[in-house]
């Protein structure tokens, strides 16, 4: 009896793993067929900050209010309400979150598209620019995607709760007006390029490294082969130049600044930024926005880019393969 019982249940998980993979099969049949068809989808969210500050105040005056006064409170409401919806101004806010090489400018550049549509200048832009920053190109063209909102003559703001270091500051220096955290990390206005060199270790090991050019400086500092002398002076020049068009950028748009003074590579907090007019005022993001609510209707933009119906299901078709796999070596 009690063999009869084993064997039935290994007949039954035996089929069940063959449906398992038929299913599998089939998604990844499907999943085939549609690649070539898939587009990714995405939206643009946005988040009434008004309403959410009005939620997050009468949630707290629910609590603390005796029964009459949040009554009373409920009806200052409403007649404020007629006020608000008159707001002519309008606050659009982003968010920039910037890893080493800049990727958060793919979605940047839709959402300010989509603010410059309808933005007029009687309106503002803040930035909450989160960076230590990165590669040149990347940022480089960030800072180019503020510069639309300035060309526009409508206000930018752009404010550092955390950090905007160097590519973070070349994005910052663009704007009509910097706020800063007293503890924010400003500056570091500078250019570096720095990898290691195997040539030595390849050489203990006898390995020879090839490398063919056509162009004088189409290399000037290499991974693996023998390092120059004309090659280092090259990059550094290159450095350098790249550096003068850093300060040429700041200098445009700050020029209140003492260029030379700041441009050492250097970083500064929150305090001592304001001091050296790398920022004009020190307030978190929180407080501005909040001031601005109150005549202002203020909206934070974000664009979304979701992942196909497929690559789910494919990613879950992975999942379920693991899980067999692990089922099956659990029964050897």
């Amino acid at each position: 009896m009690l063999n009869a019982f084993i064997e039935l249940a290994l007949f039954t998980a035996k089929s069940i793993i063959i449906v398992l993979l038929i299913l599998i099969i089939l998604i990844a049949f499907f999943t085939l067929i549609a690649k070539g068809k898939e587009k990714l989808k995405s939206r643009l969210l946005i988040k009434n900050l008004n309403k959410k500050y009005e939620e997050t105040t009468e949630e707290l005056l629910t609590e603390i209010l005796p029964k009459k006064q949040f009554k009373q409170f409920l009806k200052n409401k409403k007649a404020a309400q007629k006020t608000d919806e008159e707001k002519s101004k309008r606050v659009y806010v982003l968010n920039f979150n910037g890893d080493i090489k800049a990727s958060a400018v793919s979605t940047l550049r839709d959402e300010i598209t989509a603010i410059l549509n309808i933005a007029t200048p009687a309106d503002e832009v803040v930035v909450r620019v989160e960076s230590a920053g990165g590669v040149v190109n990347g940022y480089g063209l960030a800072a180019a995607q503020l510069m639309r909102i300035r060309a526009r003559q409508i206000p930018l703001t752009v404010t550092i709760d955390k950090m905007a270091a160097s590519g973070g500051y070349m994005m910052a220096c663009i704007a009509n007006k910097i706020l800063a955290a007293p503890f924010a990390i400003v500056g570091s206005i500078g250019v570096i390029v720095q990898l290691p060199n195997f040539h030595q270790v390849l050489k203990d090991k006898h390995i020879e490294f090839e490398q063919l050019m056509a162009g004088e400086y189409k290399r000037t500092i290499t991974l693996f082969g023998e390092n120059t002398a004309d090659g280092r002076e090259k990059l550094q020049h290159e450095i350098e130049d790249i550096h003068q068009l850093f300060k040429n950028l700041i200098s445009t748009h700050r020029q209140q600044l003492d260029i030379q003074k700041v441009a050492t590579g250097e970083h500064w907090l929150g305090e001592q930024a304001l001091g050296l007019k790398l920022i004009d005022e020190i307030k978190t993001s929180d407080d501005y926005l909040l001031e601005r609510s109150k005549e202002a209707n203020v909206y934070e933009i974000c664009y979304e880019v979701k992942k196909p119906f497929l690559s789910k299901l494919s990613a879950a078709a992975n999942l379920l393969q693991e899980g067999i796999k692990t089922l099956l070596f659990i029964q050897r």
